[in-house]
């Protein structure tokens, strides 16, 4: 492709991805492929000769966009929003034409300089302390772009653990550093995102996970000086808190000011995971759950979450950048450049050495729609969410299962688990909406999130009216289903249930919706004292919590109870005693083979003793 060629194409392409945004619409929100979909549409290798781009796109239409989730969709209310806006892509598009790896300030100036001057504004905009500016007067600190929040835990992590170890080996100059660092430990709450357990695996620290207040599910100071104290007893070394302002399952918010200063009583280092609920900063009115933050060591927030930006965007902040920096700094003599005492090398602030030009698009995006814009798209998705809760409160047969933060509402269907699972399975199997869940005090919720950037009440409206008309039928068929103790048997045959889905297979829920309706795959499970979990906490009390990894799931964790389900597990259960019977009759006859091998050898043992006598 020459330049003349990529004019065309580019044109195209910004055409197309411009009318697929418009027309989002009109597309399902999730696929109806199954796993291996994409294997049997494209060749086993790859093309010896270049192909004409018109065909490449053409595969794009028929190929990929059936397997897509649309992100950007009007209906897609999963998760959190994934940033995304127009200036934020033309900054992308800039950015890969640049092809620059700004790994320091001399690989590429201006790519070092723009992020470390947005990132202050960033740090202005949300409220932050001086002490986190790279420009404040005596200030230590500064501020970097991640890829991802996981990044940024990981990170903060690396560095509370360097620089403690550095303070106990100043204390006890002669105990093993392995000694010293099997006695560290993290904590951070049950809510908290599980990227903060990957990091203490990673890092190979104890991380304890501790329980959150039962009605905001915000962790409390008073949990935390319990733990701590408990383990400082034990022997053990608290190095690290993990807060979250906008927890992942409720938007829930810990208690900054009542954790900061613990933080500070015990010498600990205080990262703030504010991924989601930290971009609301912005708006002053929704600071309230900042108090605290001037204790906190670190702190994140992803604009590729709530502030119109494409991943990979990560804002970090540290409050001293030498402290921090001092647990990943190598420097090899190629990298070095006769500026490294003057200027930020940001291949000193994170895991990998390459790093794109990110700062172009959020630079883009801040100047495209200035503060006042982004205030606005925040205050409307809150805005849109009391909506959707004023909706919910008024259908009795609802209820709120949280406090609703900024555009998360927690809801379920009153009464057992089983209807309000059954109810988001139908729902997601439709491909109308998009929905996951959470568990919540042993309850099974269905998290209903504002993402599109410009939803509109209509919006959340046409949503309501999809749950309710899916919740009806669901109340319906939970009370047409047989009990569960087997007094009523199913009407339906097993055969008759197979015949039903080849004649309707347009209808079939994938494997995809299967498995994002499954709470256990979206939060951690949390079971006491199992052998298989792997130890994720210590401490005195026998009753401390274990976690099971979600990547460790039953065949029966992917698949909630249905009608359909619980006829298959009968069939299922047919075969696999045939199976045992046939197992056995296996058995009897090798045994039946071996016996009759005996005695042939008998016979013939004695037919040559009788040859020899």
């Amino acid at each position: 492709m020459d330049s003349q060629e990529f004019r065309t194409r580019g044109a195209e392409m910004i055409q197309y991805v411009a009318d697929l945004k418009d027309n989002l619409k009109d597309r399902r929100v999730t696929p109806t492929i199954e796993p291996g979909y994409l294997r049997e549409l494209l060749p086993t290798s790859a093309p010896t000769k270049g192909e004409d781009w018109t065909a490449i796109m053409d595969d794009v239409e028929k190929k990929i966009m059936p397997g897509m989730t649309h992100w950007q969709h009007p209906r897609f209310h999963a998760f959190f929003p994934a940033g995304n806006s127009y200036p934020s892509i033309l900054g992308d598009l800039l950015a890969a034409g640049l092809g620059c790896i700004g790994f320091s300030w001399a690989a590429s100036p201006a790519c070092t300089e723009l992020e470390t001057i947005v990132l202050d504004w960033m740090g202005k905009m949300v409220g932050l302390p001086d002490s986190f500016l790279t420009f404040a007067e005596n200030s230590k600190g500064g501020g970097v772009i991640q890829g991802s929040a996981s990044e940024c835990i990981f990170v903060s992590m690396l560095a509370a653990r360097a620089y403690t170890l550095r303070k106990l080996k100043k204390e006890l100059p002669l105990e093993e550093e392995g000694v010293l660092m099997s006695k560290l430990i993290a904590y951070c709450s049950k809510e908290a995102h599980s990227c903060a357990e990957k990091g203490a695996l990673m890092a190979a620290v104890k991380l304890r996970i501790l329980e959150p207040d039962e009605a905001d599910f915000g962790l409390r100071g008073e949990t935390l000086r319990k733990a701590m104290a408990d383990d400082k007893a034990m022997g053990l070394i608290p190095f690290y808190v993990e807060a979250t302002l906008g927890t992942t399952s409720s938007c829930a918010f810990d208690a900054l000011d009542e954790i900061g200063p613990l933080c500070d009583e015990f010498g600990v280092w205080l990262h703030v995971d504010g991924a989601y609920g930290g971009n609301s900063f912005i708006c002053p009115e929704l600071r309230g759950p900042m108090r605290g933050i001037k204790h906190a060591s670190s702190f994140n927030l992803n604009p590729n979450k709530f502030m119109l930006t494409n991943f990979d965007c990560s804002a970090m902040w540290v409050k001293d950048r030498f402290h921090f920096t001092q647990a990943l700094v190598v420097d090899p003599i190629y990298l070095q450049h006769s500026y490294s005492e003057k200027t930020i090398d940001y291949r000193h602030w994170g895991i990998p050495l390459s790093r794109r030009f990110r700062a172009l698009k959020l630079w883009f995006v801040i100047r495209s729609y200035g503060v006042e814009g982004l205030q606005k798209y925040i205050r409307e998705h809150c805005r849109l969410a009391k909506r959707f809760e004023d909706h919910v409160r008024k259908d009795p047969h609802f209820e709120i299962s949280a406090p609703v933060h900024l555009g998360l509402v927690c809801f379920r269907l009153k009464g057992e688990n089983e209807a309000s699972r059954q109810l988001l399975a139908d729902i997601n199997a439709s491909g109308k909406l998009f929905m996951v869940p959470a568990s919540l005090n042993n309850k099974f919720v269905i998290r209903f999130c504002v993402c599109a950037e410009n939803a509109t009440d209509h919006d959340i409206d046409l949503a309501w009216d999809i749950i309710q008309q899916f919740a009806s039928a669901t109340t319906q068929k939970s009370q047409e289903l047989p009990c569960e103790n087997g007094v009523e048997e199913a009407k339906t045959t097993v055969e008759e249930e197979a015949a039903k889905e080849n004649a309707g297979k347009k209808d079939k829920r994938s494997f995809f919706v299967r498995t994002v309706s499954s709470n256990k795959l979206y939060n951690p499970k949390i079971v006491p004292g199992s052998r298989s979990a792997r130890r994720s906490s210590v401490g005195p009390n026998d009753n401390d919590v274990e976690i099971i990894s979600p990547a460790v799931f039953s065949k029966e964790d992917l698949f909630w109870p249905t009608p359909e389900t619980q006829n298959i597990k009968k069939l299922e259960k047919k075969v696999s005693d045939l199976s045992e019977k046939f197992s056995l009759y296996s058995k009897v006859l090798e045994q039946a083979k071996q016996k009759e091998e005996r005695q042939r050898g008998l016979s013939i043992a004695e037919e040559t003793s009788r040859d020899l006598i």
